[in-house]
């Protein structure tokens, strides 16, 4: 007797069709498995035989031989329990064969023949419907992550009973209710507001362009300027993920194995690592190439604190994806390419005792000390942070006197309106925002009058600025001319954006 359903593996953010065979015959008693198994999809045989038995079905005392095709990739997931154990039961004639035709069926079964989540359920259903599959059936408890998808009946199940009576007709499962992505939006609720950080006028007003244009910002100061705060409040003020980037953004994070309760991402993701955190962790990788930090962090905000304690080669490794927005995770055993479109902010002590700058302390560095401190980061690096802000402490006798300022929902308002002028400037080319502009796309939509190219010319061989520099600054100045509504960029413009570069000669001149 054979049988056959079909089932799917994760590469990367994507899915691959598996076809799950068996093959039941006379013979010894035997239960083989080929295909370029790996240890979790071999060690399913002793998981299948008891759920099977133990949700009061036989298991048969035949030869049963399980081929997963095609047999070139190798099969790394618990996903391949369910539909294995299916194709047993339709040996046997518990299940009729024909109803497992165009459905794909994922699903962990633990030994009493309750179905466990899987890793990587979005990412899954997406490249099954994007095959014509119809419907798939999944655990109930990857029921959240798939409540926006659309275009497939999703069959959510608790137990191995259940699948086989739904298939059999005895008892159908209803399809899973979709739910708008409007809705979710509707239900999201940040944890901070910029109307929490007292002061901090120009700081604000830096990460405003910042958020607006989708710029790097490198922050410096002392301890207890509010840096981190600021840095938490990022999120609330960047503009809403259209639906295809929180259903990107939440497949990164399925294929990680870390969705949240309400399954789909609708706040920006904010990634913020340890200092001790290891290349592998941010970047991605380990035995099965695994997305890392940064592309956990995509369509979001990755904040490094403390930026000089970063180990030299986990800051170095953020070059690359930095200017290309996809990071290649490249192992032995796997090679898997994630997007990683993310902002960066950083923030950072001016030495390493961290008084330097600070109104209250006195610093106790030498010159030498803070030279080597600054040291750590590299020219590269910083050429690629496109704006430097230094953030001055405030007085705790004065901060009762200092002004909140506006909300972050004042501010996205801002944010809001200067990234449609961008969508709508960019419309026929693959470019989201101003930090995104590439060298052949600068020239055509950065215009600039013959004085004020010839300030930002000056300025830029007065601040020692590289090429990737200049263009940066260029980038600032075109968002700041978005925020005022100015098609073209004046000397005004490029004069708030110098600003800030202005630090790189005080800490690294």
């Amino acid at each position: 007797m054979l049988s056959s359903t079909l089932c799917y593996a994760l590469s990367g953010i994507d899915g691959i069709r598996i076809t799950v065979e068996c093959n039941l015959s006379g013979g010894l008693p035997a239960f083989e498995m080929v295909g370029l198994p790996d240890m979790a999809v071999k060690e399913a045989k002793e998981r299948i035989k008891s759920a099977v038995k133990n949700t009061g079905y036989e298991f048969p005392a035949d030869r049963l031989v399980i081929n997963l095709a095609p047999a070139d990739i190798k099969k790394e997931s618990a996903a391949f329990d369910l539909p294995i154990a299916i194709d047993i039961l339709a040996c046997c004639k518990l299940v009729n064969p024909q109803c497992t035709e165009d459905i794909a069926i994922m699903g962990e079964l633990s030994l009493n023949g309750d179905l466990r989540p899987i890793r990587g359920a979005l990412p899954l259903v997406i490249s099954a419907r994007a095959d014509g599959i119809k419907t798939v059936i999944i655990p109930e408890a990857n029921a959240n992550e798939l409540m926006c998808v659309e275009g497939i009946d999703i069959i959510p199940a608790g137990t191995l009973r259940q699948v086989v009576n739904h298939l059999s007709g005895k008892a159908p499962i209803a399809p899973l209710k979709t739910v708008s992505y409007g809705q979710l939006l509707g239900e999201r609720v940040y944890s901070s507001d910029f109307i929490n950080v007292k002061g901090q006028t120009s700081a604000k007003r830096a990460l405003l362009i910042a958020a607006a244009g989708g710029h790097n910002v490198l922050m410096v100061g002392p301890p207890g300027s509010g840096k981190t705060l600021m840095a938490r409040c990022m999120p609330s003020i960047l503009p809403d993920m259209t639906f295809e980037e929180a259903l990107v953004t939440t497949r990164i994070h399925s294929v990680a194995g870390n969705v949240p309760e309400k399954g789909l991402l609708v706040e920006r993701p904010f990634r913020a690592p340890h200092h001790t955190a290891s290349h592998v962790s941010i970047v991605g990788g380990g035995m099965h190439a695994m997305p890392g930090e940064i592309s956990k962090a995509h369509n979001g905000v990755l904040f490094l604190d403390e930026l000089p304690e970063y180990r030299r080669d986990v800051l170095e490794a953020l070059r690359q994806p930095m200017e290309d927005g996809f990071v290649t995770v490249t192992r032995v055993a796997a090679q898997s390419t994630y997007p990683s479109e993310f902002m960066l902010i950083a923030s950072m002590n001016a030495c390493p005792c961290g008084a330097l700058g600070s109104r209250t302390k006195q610093c106790r560095c030498t010159p030498l000390d803070i030279k080597r401190y600054l040291g750590r980061i590299s020219g590269p690096l910083l050429d690629r942070i496109d704006m430097h802000i230094e953030v001055e402490s405030i007085p705790p006798e004065k901060l009762s006197d200092v002004k909140s300022g506006p909300s972050s929902a004042e501010m996205r308002q801002n944010v809001e309106a200067a990234r449609a002028i961008q969508r709508n400037r960019y419309k026929a080319e693959d470019i989201t925002c101003n930090a995104r502009l590439n060298s052949a796309t600068l020239d055509k939509y950065c215009p600039m009058s013959a004085q004020t190219r010839q300030i930002m010319n000056e300025a830029s061989d007065k601040l020692g600025l590289s090429n990737r520099a200049y263009t940066r600054v260029l980038k600032v100045a075109r968002t700041i001319a978005d925020l005022a509504g100015s098609d073209e960029i004046t000397a005004d413009h490029v004069s708030e954006a110098l600003q800030y570069r202005m630090i790189d000669a005080k800490y690294w001149g």
